[in-house]
Order: C-alpha cells, then sequence, then structure tokens
C-alpha cells in the first residue's frame, strides 16, 4: 500500500481505504518531446495575445471550476484523503486567483516608468517561455494554479509534472484548462519518471523551472536548473512557529492554532508546527488547545463532518510515526494521540505533545501530519530565539495584544512572512516564499506574475 508508482505507471491508491483507484501509463520519451514541441508552439501564440484576452480566459477558467467543483474535490478526497469541504474550498479559492488575476494581473505588466530624464528609459516585462512546474499532493489544484496564473497572465506557457498519486487531478485539470478554451500548449500535463523530469530541465524549449516539495527535492531540481543555467523558484518544507505571548486573546489563538495545524490533516508545507507560548500562559492555553483537538472528527473524507481525514501516503505515515516515537522517548509529554488509527486505511490520530524542547525531534525537523508541538518560552525574546532556531523559514505566527511589539518582533524573525492574530495563508494579494531551507523565489502578488519574465530595459535615443 506504500506504493505510489511502479516501473511503467503512476499509481494512485486511495489512502482512506488502501485501495487502489487509478494507474497512468507513464509517458514516453516521444510523448514528452511532443509536450514539449507543443508548450513552445503555444508560447509563440499565447504571448502574441492581448492581456486583456488572457484574462478572458482566465474568468473562463474560473467559471469551469466551479461548474466542475464536484468531480474535482471529490477526486481530490479520493486521490489523497483531503476531507471534501476543505476540498470544495481549494477549488473556489483557485476560481476566485483566477479572477483576482485577470482584473489586477494587467496592471502588473505595464511598463515601469524609470529615473531618466525625459521618461526616455523604461522597464518592460517579457515573458520567458514555456515553464517546468513540478508539484506535490498536498493542494493538487491550488499548488498547481498558484504558480501557473501569474506565469499565464505574463504570457508564459506551463507545463506540469505533478505527484504520481494525484494524476486523476492533474487531468481534470488539464480538461478544465481545454474547456476554457486556451489553446493548445498553454497547459499542458506530462506524466514522466526523475528521469524525464531531468531531460525536460535540459531540454532548450523549457525557459525556467519552479517545484514545490522536499528539501531533498529542491536540492536535486536546483541543481538541475543551476546546471542548465535556468532560473529557478523553489517552495521547499517548513517548520512554522506559532508564538503565543502572554497577553494573547488565548481563545482567539487556540482556534487559529488548531486550524493552522491540523487543517489538510497537518499536511501543510506552511502549518503550525512549533507553538511557542510564554510561560505566563502555556498551561491554559494547552488545555484550551487539547479541548479543542479532541474535538476534531476524523473519518470519511467524502463525509461533510470529517476534518481529519487519512494522510496521503502510506510510507509518509510510517515516517511521522517514527518521528512521533522518538520524540517520546526524547522525554516529550503526550497529551493526545501519539499512534496510527486502528482499523482500514492511513489515518493518524490527531496528536498533542507538551514539554517539547529545542533538541527533540519534533522541534528539529518537520512533521509532516497532524501533530502539534508546544514548546514553552521565558519572555517574547526567547520565544523569538525558539523561532529563528530552524534550517526553515517559510511563515511564522504571532498571538499578542500589542501589535506594536508584535511587529517590531516581526521584523527579527527569519521567515518569508509573518502573520499577526491571524493564521498563516496563502492569498493572491500578498506574496508567498520562504527563506534559508524553505527555499527561494516568490509566488502571488505582483512577484509571482514578474517572477518568470525578463524585465527588459528599454531606453530611446540615449546619448
Amino acid at each position: 500500500m506504500t506504493q505510489i508508482s511502479s516501473l511503467t505507471h503512476a499509481i494512485s491508491i486511495n489512502p482512506a481505504t488502501g485501495e487502489q483507484i487509478g494507474s497512468y501509463p507513464f509517458e514516453s520519451d516521444a510523448s514528452l518531446q511532443l509536450a514539449l514541441s507543443r508548450a513552445a508552439s503555444g508560447f509563440r501564440v499565447w504571448r502574441g495575445k492581448s492581456i486583456a484576452v488572457r484574462a478572458q480566459l482566465l474568468i473562463s477558467l474560473a467559471g469551469v471550476l466551479r461548474d466542475n467543483v464536484n468531480a474535482m474535490s471529490n477526486m481530490i478526497a479520493l486521490e489523497m484523503g483531503k476531507p471534501i469541504v476543505q476540498a470544495c474550498g481549494e477549488i473556489e479559492k483557485c476560481a476566485q486567483l483566477c479572477e483576482w488575476y485577470a482584473e489586477h494581473g494587467p496592471a502588473m505588466l505595464d511598463a515601469e516608468p524609470t529615473l531618466v530624464e525625459g521618461g526616455k528609459a523604461r522597464i518592460e516585462y517579457r515573458p520567458l517561455g514555456p515553464i517546468l512546474a513540478v508539484m506535490p499532493w498536498n493542494f493538487p489544484v491550488w499548488q498547481v494554479l498558484r504558480g501557473a496564473v501569474p506565469a499565464l497572465i505574463a504570457g508564459n506557457t506551463y507545463v506540469l509534472k505533478h505527484a504520481p498519486n494525484v494524476m486523476g487531478s492533474a487531468y481534470l485539470l488539464l480538461d478544465a484548462f481545454k474547456t476554457a478554451g486556451f489553446p493548445e500548449g498553454v497547459f499542458e500535463v506530462v506524466n514522466v519518471t526523475p528521469d524525464g523530469v531531468s531531460a525536460a530541465i535540459a531540454d532548450p524549449r523549457i525557459a525556467a523551472v519552479t517545484l514545490t516539495g522536499s528539501v531533498r527535492a529542491g536540492m536535486a531540481i536546483g541543481a538541475q536548473a543551476g546546471a542548465a543555467l535556468k532560473k529557478c523558484v523553489l517552495e521547499l518544507g517548513g517548520s512554522d512557529p506559532f508564538i503565543v505571548l502572554n497577553d494573547a486573546d488565548l481563545d482567539e489563538a487556540v482556534k487559529a492554532a488548531v486550524i493552522g495545524r491540523y487543517q489538510n490533516t497537518g499536511q501543510v508545507c506552511a502549518a503550525a508546527k512549533r507553538l511557542i507560548v510564554e510561560q505566563g500562559v502555556v498551561e491554559e492555553f494547552t488545555r484550551k488547545f487539547v479541548e479543542v483537538t479532541r474535538n476534531l472528527v476524523m473519518g470519511d473524507p467524502l463525509s461533510s463532518t470529517t476534518y481529519i481525514g487519512p494522510m496521503a501516503r502510506f510510507d509518509l505515515r510510517d515516517e511521522l510515526d517514527q518521528q512521533v516515537r522518538s520524540t517520546l522517548e526524547e522525554g516529550a509529554t503526550l497529551l493526545l494521540g501519539g499512534k496510527k488509527a486502528a482499523g482500514v486505511g492511513n489515518f493518524y490520530e490527531p496528536t498533542v505533545f507538551a514539554n517539547v524542547t529545542d533538541q527533540m525531534t519534533s522541534f528539529k525537523q518537520e512533521l509532516f501530519g497532524p501533530v502539534a508541538s508546544i514548546i514553552t518560552a521565558r519572555d517574547a525574546a526567547h520565544a523569538l530565539q525558539l523561532a529563528n532556531d530552524s534550517e526553515f523559514g517559510l511563515a511564522a505566527t504571532i498571538y499578542t495584544g500589542n501589535v506594536d511589539a508584535a511587529q517590531q518582533l516581526a521584523g527579527e524573525l527569519e521567515t518569508g512572512g509573518v502573520f499577526i492574530n491571524g493564521y498563516c495563508a496563502t492569498d493572491p494579494r500578498v506574496t508567498f516564499g520562504g527563506v534559508k531551507k524553505s527555499g527561494f523565489g516568490r509566488e502571488l502578488s505582483h512577484f509571482g506574475v514578474r517572477e518568470f519574465c525578463n524585465a527588459q530595459t528599454v531606453w530611446l535615443d540615449r546619448r
């Protein structure tokens, strides 16, 4: 049941039942070559379209996504176990993303004036070409579109290599682009092995590469992109700190911490994985957090009452269980859960650790599943020290009654984003990305539009 690929096929396993639900043959080299040719030809057509035409097609795509929300959300639930309510929310968020960039994207591509006298020099944003996107399974549609939509409005084309356990979602998304009326080659899906990914990166028709995934995958893809002298964006792991200070509204902090840790069954790169709580409120926070967590409904992802679904892959549950056992052996206090759920399916009990220190596994490593670690901080300065004591730097949250102090604290956090009195969320209005081993480059906002553009200087009559 750990299998997600064979020598010849990508295999999709329903994590709620362990049953195989899909088998998708890997493409031959000839098939990959055709897809890359379509993407290159499509780029020549697409870049010639007006931005208004591109925007209108994004609006059309939003409508198609909404029309197919049931089929797409059911596929997500079946392939990787996301609770159906959250899966429907993912599709709606993607539709809103398309509409937002259709409205605001064109202005982000306007020529920028410079300080050259007489207005004779400007910066123009030109698309680079076909972008290879290597994407993960945890948000099978959102993860793809949050990178694709900004790149497409800029005039690039997109070649998606999706995770092998969510190829059903990949092909439904491809159908959505076709139904929306996008020209051939603008959005391509290639089901290839790692060797096929390497071949695509080295191919001169691919202009740049983007990956969302593990640190190990990022190092491999980044090295190959560098060897080919191609720009890449890497959105990698995270072990986000969620800081709660003594003057915080604890009820609001607990509510946000539970959502931030357990949404998508804890399988979120920017989840609230390390709950760093000031010692004056740690006892009360812990009690309330455990109470709320204990009442989360775990079960069939197709049920509207389920909040915790199965983990997406059986091998990842085994890895998480080993991390939990290591943390227990290191002296953490187990308050809830702590083991694989009995019965059929790839479920792991919602788990809460207290008395976690900076030397324990759950502090030092990324735990990609429904496990929360509560760490006590002596004061705000100690909380900052603990937060920054990580190889990751994706996002952070601060709950406090003193917003001015929180803003000062935010400036010292080594993360790509800081959320004050609110849990981390991606939104097209603001940029997203990390530092340190969480990667580099940015998605969303105008940064996402321009990330895969040639910022071209145009200077008239320079003497």
